[in-house]
């Protein structure tokens, strides 16, 4: 059976897949399909990727609104002043501001400070506007890198269900294989004990037998193990599901155009969209080096418990709150500025050609995908051609060893032949069917390997 397994699995794309009970009903390949895409966690994933690229879109576009902050303080403690030089050091600095008096004295009283500032980088060279592109090119990678995941898991699913259809025709085969080797054992006995034929016959007859069953129990492993990777693929458990048959008892209308070219095919469709990606970061590693233009404003209100006569008289403050946080004293602050750091001019040459080269390596993997599909295509359009003559010679096959079985039978039963030749035309009928079984899903593995190659799903989906 390994000849059978190896010749079964037909090589198209990937595999991944998570798990749920299902009963064994019958499942067309639309349905498979569809619960494929609903239930795959990479899709999901992808999905919500999309998702946050959205959002991340949206979050670039606000970065043109200015910054408007607001604050408000209220504070209690003193203000003795010193003349000399401070630094915060660390951050660590303190507001305390008042009359230099020759000593110190714990007058305290509350006091307010009210801000509202606001800044608008209002021109940047097209460095805002770039990020945004940059957020648009990410989403629309993200969202073609999804197409080509459920483009890539549809071709997955439908080749695993074209495996597992082989594999049932193939077990249904075995099981007619194994009734043929009783009937012909059952014969051999009854011939051997009738002294009509040497008692050799039933034991090699009987030695059919068991080589029929070991090949009907690879059949049905084999069976159940196309069922679980279906399954897999689906999002389910399952090693046991009733397909319908009817969709491969004929072939295709039609096999899709000559032509190679692969412009829409979603896997190229992603590649070309992380070139862009790459290509938008390198406008904004060129912008870089030119400065900013800001325009800020501040208001500002203040209140003190301490009296503009302080400086003479130490007792004009009030401990009062509501004395101290009353704002009595106001200032505003208008102006536009630039700010321009030289030294990205030189930082930014090495980031935009490392950014070149990303992109010339991103452009290298895409030509060899492109000449990937280029070559699947041509195997696909010889796959087509043998499929179909392997189609229409099984026919033939199993006409003409359903006749050489039917008359070595018949001359094993009156004594007209040995067991030998009943036994290879027996091994020439399984064969004839395993044969057939494999022409029949071969075509329509063909096909989809071709729609595979083309990035077009409904050259092959629409024939079902």
């Amino acid at each position: 059976m390994n000849w059978v397994k190896s010749r079964l699995l037909f090589p198209l794309y990937f595999l991944i897949g998570t798990g749920q009970a299902a009963s064994a009903q019958t499942l067309t390949l639309k349905e498979a399909v569809n619960t494929a895409l609903q239930n795959y966690d990479i899709i999901q994933a992808k999905t919500n990727f999309v998702k946050a690229s959205q959002a991340t879109v949206q979050q670039n576009v606000l970065d043109y609104l200015p910054n408007l902050s607001v604050s408000a303080q209220n504070d209690y403690g003193t203000v003795n002043g010193q003349t000399g030089p401070a630094y915060g050091f660390g951050g660590l600095g303190v507001a305390s501001s008042g009359p230099t008096l020759n000593k110190q004295n714990w007058n305290a009283a509350f006091g307010g400070l009210y801000v509202a500032n606001i800044n608008w980088d209002f021109f940047s060279f097209g460095r805002i506007r770039g990020r945004v592109q940059v957020a648009k090119a990410i989403l629309n990678r993200d969202e073609k890198d999804l197409e080509q995941e459920k483009f890539q898991h549809k071709v997955r699913v439908s080749a695993a269900y074209l495996n597992l259809l082989a594999a049932q025709r193939l077990r249904i085969s075995q099981e007619r294989n194994l009734q043929r080797a009783i009937t012909f054992k059952n014969t051999a006995v009854v011939r051997a004990m009738n002294g009509l034929n040497a008692g050799v016959d039933s034991s090699l007859a009987k030695a059919e037998v068991s080589s029929a069953k070991i090949a009907l129990t690879k059949a049905r492993d084999l069976e159940q193990e196309q069922a679980n990777r279906l399954g897999i693929l689906m999002g389910i458990s399952a090693v046991d599901m009733k397909l319908d048959t009817s969709s491969i008892t004929h072939i295709p209308s039609q096999f899709g155009p000559d032509s190679s070219a692969l412009a829409a095919h979603p896997i190229l469709n992603y590649y070309r969209q992380r070139i862009q990606v790459s290509n938008e970061q390198i406008k904004i590693y060129k912008k870089s080096v030119f400065p900013t233009f800001s325009f800020f404003g501040v208001m500002q209100g203040r209140g003190s418990g301490f009296g503009s006569s302080y400086a003479l008289d130490q007792t004009a403050f009030t401990r009062s709150y509501t004395d101290g946080i009353n704002p009595v004293r106001g200032n505003y602050l208008l102006g536009i500025g630039v700010a321009w750091n030289l030294t990205t001019i030189a930082r930014s040459r090495p980031a935009v050609r490392a950014q070149e080269f990303i992109s010339q390596g991103l452009q290298d993997e895409y030509e060899q995908v492109d000449k990937q599909l280029t070559a699947q295509l041509n195997l696909a359009d010889a796959k087509i051609v043998n499929a179909i003559n392997n189609y229409n010679e099984a026919p033939v096959q199993m006409k003409a060893a359903s006749d050489a079985y039917l008359q070595k039978n018949t001359l094993y039963k009156n004594g007209l032949t040995t067991i030998v030749d009943l036994t290879q035309a027996l091994y020439l009928l399984n064969r004839a069917e395993t044969d057939r079984d494999i022409a029949y899903t071969n075509v329509w593995q063909a096909l989809l390997l071709k729609a595979a190659a083309l990035g077009d799903f409904t050259l092959f989906i629409n024939e079902f």
